[in-house]
């Protein structure tokens, strides 16, 4: 199992969920049913712990390194990641209800089946809430930033390994019996046909809509390079391809470092942004929790404001700061903002993962893609100051 991807596992685990719960028999659901409720509440546990473990130990590294340079690489990573969210939620508002409710007409009017009741249930409460998690992170990361504090950094360091294993030993190999059983209970309740459907539909145009972030980003830094935006863009086209294999942009950074260079951005300022911003600058991973989240509040009736979202998409930006050093941590960081602003329960999240990873290698392109259009802004602001 250690070659067979986590991608493939979720499939494997989506397919298998909608065709056995054809033949299953009633206890056989029902068991998935209580393995989902002990892991929800335990995903729900450990959601704020997360925030907690990767959030702090991020902002104390990255402030080591303060200066003007560093604030303006950030602020520009920020700004790309929230103009990147809002332009999904604005595409999505105009096209994905035409999508859902042309699906929901053909499909016609079906009443959901009696939820599947499982065979008791385990409640883990939180030991605090999201907001309680970001604002205790927060306060310990620019404490370990701006302070001699080598103990606490020492222990948040440590805290954050405890949390990147229990991801990757825990969560993440349990990711795929969860998901089988939330497509297991779908299929059952009639559900899984109208939201493969939609998704389907979805997904086309979040494709078009990273290609269109990675025009403007080097249109923009084009601009201000007075270079062809199109050749920048086509130079990067190595790390962009590094990245849809990896899916990693750590892996990705020697060949996203080399690319830069070779579009005449300065080698000390290359080699200070384009780190930097494989940890801070998620555009693409933005766009696509975005996305998604807009399609499952239209399905699901939930409302989706502009101000709810702007809030959301603004959180976002934050809590996926140390994401790329955890497998599937941008979407795990991101269950916060979804649970607290959106008001996602269990089911809802479950399927945003699913989504998420099966786009994954796409929204990690189109991240250290735009890393090589940052670097050429910041290049642009600072070249004769270094």
């Amino acid at each position: 199992m250690k070659h067979f991807g986590l991608l493939p596992r979720i499939i494997v685990a989506i397919v298998l969920g909608i065709l056995l719960a054809h033949f299953m028999p009633m206890a056989g659901v029902q068991l998935f049913m209580t393995f989902n409720g002990i892991f929800s509440q335990l995903l729900g546990f450990l959601i704020p712990l997360i925030i907690i473990g990767l959030v702090t130990p991020a902002i104390g590294d990255i402030g080591n390194s303060a200066g003007k340079m560093l604030l303006a690489t950030v602020a520009v990573a920020y700004a790309d990641t929230v103009v990147s969210g809002l332009l999904a939620y604005g595409t999505g508002s105009l096209l994905f209800p035409g999508v859902v409710n042309h699906v929901q007409d053909m499909a016609g009017v079906t009443a959901k089946a009696d939820a599947i009741e499982p065979f008791f249930k385990i409640q883990i409460p939180a030991m605090v809430d999201v907001m309680s998690a970001l604002v205790l992170s927060f306060m310990l990361g620019l404490c370990i930033a701006h302070g001699s504090l080598p103990t606490l950094k020492r222990c948040a360091s440590e805290f954050r390994d405890v949390v990147t294993r229990v991801i990757a030993r825990l969560i993440i190999p349990l990711l795929p019996l969860y998901i089988f059983g939330i497509f297991l209970d779908m299929t059952v309740s009639g559900q899984t046909m109208r939201i493969v459907t939609i998704f389907a539909q979805v997904i086309a145009i979040i494709f078009a809509l990273h290609i269109f972030i990675l025009i403007y980003q080097f249109c923009f830094a084009g601009l201000l390079k007075r270079k062809n935006p199109f050749r920048l863009l086509w130079n990067m086209l190595p790390a962009y391809m590094t990245a849809l294999g990896t899916s990693s942009s750590a892996a990705t950074i020697p060949v996203t470092l080399r690319q830069t260079v070779k579009n005449g951005v300065d080698e000390d300022i290359a080699g200070f942004t384009v780190p930097l911003c494989a940890t801070i600058h998620m555009s693409g991973s933005a766009m696509k929790i975005t996305a998604c989240a807009l399609t499952i509040c239209m399905l699901e009736g939930i409302g989706y404001d502009l101000g709810s979202f702007l809030h959301f998409v603004m959180m976002l930006g934050v809590v996926m700061v140390a994401a790329p050093g955890v497998p599937g941590g941008a979407i795990m960081a991101a269950l916060a903002p979804l649970a607290s602003i959106l008001g996602f329960d269990a089911a809802q999240q479950a399927l945003m993962i699913a989504l998420y990873i099966a786009m994954d290698s796409f929204g990690t392109a189109c991240n250290v893609t735009g890393d090589g259009a940052i670097a050429i802004v910041i290049d642009r602001l600072f070249k004769r100051k270094v």
